[in-house]
């Protein structure tokens, strides 16, 4: 069986690629070939680092203006594109060359709490105002629009009015944990 190959975008901490990656450790038909960076100086490339994985920084001229991103890609032969964290807009040419194998987690049930700027606590915050009893988890496949593509899962968590925004955080980022690596691995197969 040929060994399937993950790519990884993050702009952050990278906790979902250390998840990711120590999930899929132990299982030779699946490889993380590289992580992708829009951040100089994310925490990512340190987890990277420890977790010997290839991490690459690019800026934005790079992502946008040229076919270096796309030609990185086609370099690492991904069977599947993960946005783990990744806060930037993803370019056509992208997703005219990967339709339907570029995924994103997002941290809430989306249609709700969707679009640009609604990321990570502005999410939980967000949540918290409106008085929500439930959140969770989307994992979606990727289009030119934020948070728009079609709806692979989704996994709620109950909420009280006494939660605080990082209590709310802490709910959905175990949900992440959980269920993100169990849905790259059912694409996968």
């Amino acid at each position: 069986m040929k060994t399937k190959r993950l790519v990884l975008f993050a702009s952050g901490s990278g906790s979902n690629v250390e998840n990711i990656v120590r999930y899929f450790n132990n299982r030779p038909n699946v490889t993380v070939a590289g992580v992708l960076t829009n951040k100089r100086d994310a925490k990512v490339i340190d987890r990277c680092n420890q977790l010997k994985i290839n991490a690459l920084y690019f800026n934005k001229n790079a992502f946008y203006h040229t076919d270096c991103v796309l030609n990185i890609l086609k370099s690492l032969q991904p069977d599947l594109i993960i946005l783990a964290g990744f806060l930037w807009k993803i370019p056509q040419n992208l997703i005219e060359k990967y339709p339907n194998k570029i995924i994103n987690i997002h941290p809430a049930l989306l249609p709700k709490y969707g679009g640009k700027g609604m990321f990570g606590n502005h999410v939980h915050e967000a949540v918290k105002r409106n008085q929500e009893n439930e959140t969770g988890i989307t994992i979606h496949y990727v289009n030119e629009n934020y948070d728009e593509g079609a709806i692979i899962y989704q996994a709620k968590t109950e909420l009280y009015a006494t939660d605080s925004v990082e209590e709310i955080a802490l709910k959905v980022h175990a949900l992440e944990y959980e269920y993100f690596p169990k849905i790259i691995d059912e694409l996968l197969f």
